[in-house]
This record gives structure tokens, sequence and C-alpha cells, in this order.
């Protein structure tokens, strides 16, 4: 099993822009095959970072995923907005920065 850990740090005012997309891309990632969970988290402290918690299968169930055409299509969406982006992998064994 894996968790990741993705933040994005938005460019200030354009959460809206974004949050459309992404809901497409978590209704689609759910059905993915090796997805576990797929969730989005707002902070309330800082409007222009969204977290997003996704627990999948396996690596290979997680890389398949970043294949996929509504993946990409989010990336692509929110392009303009993303000041800063964070991905962290949890594993049984590790906390491995991607």
């Amino acid at each position: 099993m894996i968790y990741l850990i993705s933040t994005a740090q938005l460019k200030p005012g354009t959460r809206g822009k974004c949050l459309a997309p992404a809901l497409v891309c978590i209704e689609a990632s759910r059905k993915d095959a090796g997805c576990i969970a797929y969730d989005l988290n707002l902070s309330v402290s800082d409007p222009d970072r969204m977290v997003f918690i996704e627990v999948w299968e396996s690596r290979a169930a997680l890389d398949a995923h970043f294949q996929t055409d509504h993946f990409r299509a989010w990336r692509a969406a929110i392009a303009d907005f993303v000041v800063s982006r964070k991905l962290e992998a949890i594993t049984p064994e590790k906390i491995e920065a991607l």
C-alpha cells in the first residue's frame, strides 16, 4: 500500500478556477484500478493551498494513475495557476519525496 500526499500551492485567488477540474479528476481517479481512497482537503489557513490525500494498492497502480487522461487533463487545467507542487509517497518502509 502507498499513501500519497500531494500539495499544490496556487497563485493567490485562483483556487476557484482549480476546484471544478479537481473534482472531475477525483471522481475519475476513484474508479482507477488500485485506488483505495482519493480526497481533497482545502486549507482553512491558506486559501491558495490544496492538499490531496490518496491511498493506492501499489506503486504500479499510482504510476498508472499518473498516465490516465483525467490526471493529465487535471494537470493541464491548473498548470497556469500552480506556484509550487510537493508530492510525498508514504509506504510502510519509508517516506519518499517524489
